[in-house]
């Protein structure tokens, strides 16, 4: 057999330690179920606390705003309430959203209300004290009426920008257009209109700044971007507007794999396996977005860039010290100059290491003759742990129900699949390999699914249950839970320890 192709995870205390407790694993499993998600809320803390540490090294102003999509768990959002209000806040995307993170203890004036927003929303942002972050001047003119409407007072706003051109294009033919195109924002080129509204309707809200988010890892297209915004501003400025922040969204990135190397081989082996000088290392010779054209790869992988060197606050951190493509001063720089805050809404990055998800081994079946690989059937669907979903690839850590026997450490590639009746529920298309092959009643632990992983797709196909979620802390040598809805910053975990 060829050698394993693994792409071991990356794991930092104290999920290291959550994850080298088999017993206490187990044990809440065998309470509550498989799958089962596991939190760690004060890791979300020390996330933002790394991302303060940025601010303070460019001696910038502003807030931390934690985009709720990514995780739906209360635990999580009640954590972040209990931090600095000037220093920590919450960018919500939907009417739910809004109401949660003020049942949590957010205050509406430490809320950012981004993404499509019905009538509904648009009210209870208003009348709560929310910022809105507008895309377009439509939603400019809808809020500005409810305001009026309803005898509101001025709602503060953001205006997203998008559609960032070269530093000299100025819509004319020689233009290039450097960032993707998105369903969010108005475009730079409409920014006249978009003016105009803001100052028609300065008795409804107040303009307090500009914002964009792109879905790129490009730092350089960021850069562009967030130096447009500030030119953006200053055109405000002339025409008698006071903007005071810009927010340049999320998008600063986890790394999930361990080591560079592990990432290349995987990503260098897919190739030649498309190509088939190798033998196939997925379901059915899936591509991941590659194709075999006459000898000739083509296409683009879908995959979320597993190892990244620089992630998160040290993403954040490349973006500020990146000196702006035009005026070539470095970001936070032109921050300071302008006298703006800096705000982020960072989702995936803010809950790195916060959590895992478990599944329990219910059968495995014996190697198929064709590929020989055995096909592991885990307490789980492709809708409880969507890692694959978002092109993320990560092994998951075998936890075994007890000792091996002597001599069954050996590697092993196999398939792991859900517990739905459709040959589409493949917890992920590709061969994972495992230190060796997990028997009925072991568990796998997917590391750091905290962002997007854990929720983001869970649904009630075929009356499987959806996975619950508990919050966990350590407490000297051993740990303690209770459901996510249970918890409370302020109340000490009551749970089984172990």
């Amino acid at each position: 057999m060829d050698a394993p192709l693994y792409l071991r995870p990356r794991v930092d205390p104290p999920l290291a330690a959550l994850l080298a407790d088999r017993p206490f694993l187990h044990s809440l499993v065998d309470a509550l179920g498989s799958p089962l998600h596991v939190l760690l809320p004060e890791a979300v803390a020390e996330n933002t606390a790394r991302f303060r540490s940025v601010f303070r090294r460019h001696h910038l102003a502003g807030r931390v705003y934690f985009a709720h999509k990514a995780n739906r768990s209360s635990a999580l959002v009640r954590r972040l309430a209990a931090e600095d209000p000037a220093a920590v806040g919450v960018d919500v995307a939907s009417l739910e959203e809004l109401k949660h993170a003020l049942g949590c203890g957010f205050t509406g004036d430490r809320i950012m209300a981004t993404g499509p927003k019905d009538a509904e929303f648009l009210w209870l942002a208003a009348r709560v004290g929310a910022t809105v972050n507008l895309d377009s001047p439509g939603e400019l003119e809808r809020l500005s009426g409810l305001v009026r409407s309803h005898g509101l007072g001025r709602v503060a706003v953001l205006v997203r920008l998008s559609g960032f051109e070269s530093a000299d294009g100025h819509g004319g033919a020689g233009t290039r257009m450097l960032s993707r195109r998105s369903r969010f924002g108005t475009p730079v080129r409409d920014t006249q209109a978009l003016l105009s509204a803001l100052e028609r309707n300065a008795d409804a809200v107040e303009f307090t700044g500009a914002a964009y988010h792109l879905d790129t890892t490009g730092v350089e297209e960021k850069a562009r971007a967030l130096e447009q915004c500030v030119l953006f501003l200053d055109q405000c400025r002339a025409r008698g507007l006071a903007p005071r922040a810009l927010d340049i969204g999320g998008g600063f990135g986890v790394g999930y794999v361990a080591e560079a190397g592990e990432w290349e081989r995987w990503t260098t082996a897919l190739t030649e396996a498309v190509l088939g000088v190798r033998p196939p290392m997925t379901w059915r010779g899936h591509g991941y977005g590659l194709r075999n054209e006459g000898g000739t790869v083509r296409g683009a992988a879908a995959l979320y860039p597993a190892y990244r060197p620089t992630a998160g606050p040290g993403y954040l951190d490349e973006l500020l010290s990146l000196p702006a493509p035009a005026l070539g001063r470095p970001s936070a720089t032109l921050l300071l100059e302008h006298l703006h805050d800096l705000h982020i809404e960072p989702g995936r990055s803010l809950v790195d290491q916060c959590g895992l998800s478990l599944a329990r081994v219910l059968d495995v079946r014996p190697a198929d003759t064709d590929s020989g690989h055995h096909l592991v059937r885990l307490g789980m669907n492709a809708g409880d742990m969507s890692l694959e979903e978002h092109g993320v690839l990560v092994d998951p850590v075998l936890l075994p129900r007890g000792e091996a026997a002597a001599g069954d450490e050996a590697p092993v590639g196999v398939y792991l699949t859900g517990n739905l009746c459709l040959e589409g529920d493949l917890i992920t298309r590709r061969l994972v390999f495992l230190p060796r092959l997990p028997r009925e009643g072991d568990l796998l632990a997917f590391a750091n699914t905290a962002g997007y992983a854990m929720d983001f797709h869970a649904h009630h196909a075929q009356r499987q249950p959806i996975a619950r979620t508990v919050a966990v802390e350590r407490q000297g040598d051993s740990w303690r839970w209770c459901p996510d809805e249970d918890y409370w910053p302020i109340t000490p975990l009551r749970g089984t320890t172990a």
